[in-house]
């Protein structure tokens, strides 16, 4: 399919698939969205309601690494231990990834070279980035996830249901609901109604939160198991 780089509102870049007229991130601001939905909305929410010793990500969707990357720096910033597991059917192509401009965005061009390793790494292999940040990725279908019970936090940011809608499905949910431990979170920008009660069948306490700029809501749901 034909891929391109463009601009988002906040002045990141991100890919856009053309034949899909998708894009890996909003249009109206790719490191807005990820600030908002994934690092605030979940990883934030998750250290101050949970407060876990280690913090254990699944990324659905490593993509273009830009969530990956906001992680790295909050556990830099704020030292805390993340093992963050990045799954991807697709990889991101070299060519693309250069193009990329989040660590200028950001202002934090002295981390340029951890992202370019972010996506240099092996797949399959995990690789340590900082002292307490580790990274695995794995390239694999979103079906084919068979984890239990071993992470506190889910990135949910796959395509979105209007192209992919086999990726927003019980089944789906199903596993991310078995990969994740009790007092868990899994957020994702996504908040159409039969994405809620998928995630509500399998046991999820589900919220529609504020969503990002240019979308008025999005997702987070909570596995906490009664004992």
């Amino acid at each position: 399919m034909k891929r391109k780089i463009i601009t988002t509102g906040d002045g990141s870049t991100t890919i856009h698939i053309e034949d899909w007229d998708e894009q890996y991130h909003s249009t109206h601001g790719a490191i807005q969205e990820s600030e908002h939905v994934f690092i605030k909305t979940g990883l934030h929410h998750l250290q101050n309601t949970f407060n876990p010793e280690q913090i254990h990500i699944l990324e659905i969707g490593f993509g273009t690494g830009l969530n990956a990357f906001m992680t790295y720096l909050e556990a830099k910033k704020h030292n805390f231990p993340v093992n963050y597991v990045g799954v991807e059917a697709y990889p991101v192509a070299s060519a693309e990834i250069t193009q990329l401009n989040y660590s200028t965005k950001l202002k934090v061009e002295h981390e340029q070279i951890t992202f370019t390793k972010m996506h240099t790494c092996d797949w399959e292999t995990e690789t340590v980035l900082a002292e307490n940040f580790k990274l695995t990725k794995r390239q694999q279908f979103f079906h084919q996830i068979n984890d239990i019970e071993r992470y506190n936090l889910i990135y949910f940011d796959a395509f979105g249901a209007r192209v992919q809608p086999e990726l927003w499905t019980v089944e789906i949910f199903q596993k991310m609901y078995n990969a994740l431990q009790n007092k868990s979170v899994l957020v994702t920008y996504a908040a159409k109604g039969s994405v809620r009660r998928a995630m509500q069948e399998v046991g999820f306490t589900v919220e529609r939160l504020p969503g990002p700029p240019g979308k008025r809501e999005m997702l987070r749901a909570t596995k906490l198991t009664k004992i």
